[in-house]
């Protein structure tokens, strides 16, 4: 709807901006520090990338971007390390739990018609949260919060995610699920040409995967779907798997399931040792392509120039640390069904006072 702009604060690769952009709304700008965002958010979105810490951003610098329009949305996803599993000491020293406030700080002085922010579910049971919400709802927000399941939206991942929508023009509600089974693994990737550990397909720069070494090409070989490193030989398995808390992760070195959804794409997906990222029956991990697919993205979303050497790091970070664009989708969705409610509204109480 162009008369409805969003600037993404935090935006990434562009995810969520992406499935925004998809839902109908007009993307202004996007803001974040890491400098690799630039070419993916630009090129995909067609629209402003400031380089820059939010801590120094200004309302004014909002409200420029924003122009005239008739809706503002600020949309955010604060970067979730703090929020993963962090000790409290950990966190306490940790300055990227202050982005929260610094988000809040611009929702209060831009003054927004709508917010909308996606983080880890385990920010909901941090003070900061609760002090996040009021401060919502002190600043004259309708507040809507939950942890979705977004593989009931549309994101082909067993990825659980804290989805916030406020609106001051009325009670805003959150997305709609979709109806039917999650899609699969075997659905999103299944088609896609096989190739080697360490190979890269010929077409398509991102079909790339990471080498094994001998000793985990043997353990991959050994590995089933949904199975975990306790089904190897004994002469197979890592130190850290004998030790007390190596026994209680599983899920590292494992394989996907091809009739079920991925597990949470993560910065490091393309391991084989990094979580349950081998491919269903392939002997490698997943491919640079296969993670961001099952992080939703479209086969076309590009991340980086053409001929440039490709960084498993630096892509690997881009895809997981993004914001499905799914979701986005969903929340645009949301959005739209949000204003179209309100102008009906509104245009309904006119014509009342007019007769």
């Amino acid at each position: 709807m162009s008369n409805i702009a969003v600037v993404d604060v935090f935006c990434g690769a562009a995810g969520l901006s992406y499935g925004l952009k998809q839902s109908g709304l007009k993307i202004a700008a996007g803001i974040d520090l890491d400098p690799a965002c630039r070419y993916p958010f630009e090129t995909n979105i067609g629209a402003h990338f400031l380089e820059q810490d939010v801590r120094s951003v200004s309302a004014a610098t909002l409200n420029s971007f924003f122009g005239e329009t008739q809706v503002k949305v600020l949309a955010g996803c604060a970067p979730c390390q703090p929020f993963s599993g962090y000790t409290t000491k950990r966190r306490a020293i940790d300055g990227r739990w202050e982005l929260l406030l610094e988000f809040l700080r611009l929702v209060k002085e831009a003054q927004p018609h709508i917010v909308t922010l996606e983080n880890v579910p385990r920010l909901a049971h941090l003070p900061l949260w609760t002090n996040f919400v009021l401060g919502l709802q002190e600043a004259g927000f309708h507040v809507s919060w939950k942890v979705l399941d977004l593989s009931k939206f549309g994101v082909p991942q067993n990825r659980r995610r804290l989805v916030l929508l406020a609106s001051r023009l009325g009670r805003i509600d959150l997305p709609i699920a979709n109806k039917g089974a999650p899609a699969s693994v075997r659905r999103v990737i299944g088609k896609l040409p096989a190739i080697e550990a360490g190979e890269k397909h010929s077409n398509d720069s991102l079909h790339a995967t990471r080498a094994l070494t001998p000793r985990n090409l043997a353990r991959i070989k050994q590995s089933k779907p949904a199975g975990t490193w306790r089904q190897w030989p004994k002469s197979m398995r890592a130190a850290c798997h004998n030790s007390l808390r190596g026994k209680t992760y599983p899920s590292v070195y494992g394989r996907m399931s091809w009739d079920k959804p991925a597990p949470t794409i993560t910065t490091q997906f393309y391991g084989f040792g990094n979580g349950r990222f081998g491919h269903p029956e392939q002997h490698r991990a997943i491919s640079l392509r296969e993670g961001a697919l099952l992080q939703s993205f479209p086969r076309k979303f590009e991340f980086v120039p053409k001929g440039k050497k490709i960084s498993f790091k630096e892509i690997g970070r881009l895809i997981g640390n993004a914001v499905p664009p799914a979701l986005g989708f969903k929340i645009g969705e949301a959005i739209v069904r949000h204003v179209e409610f309100i102008s009906a509204g509104s245009v309904a109480q006119s014509e009342k006072f007019r007769c």
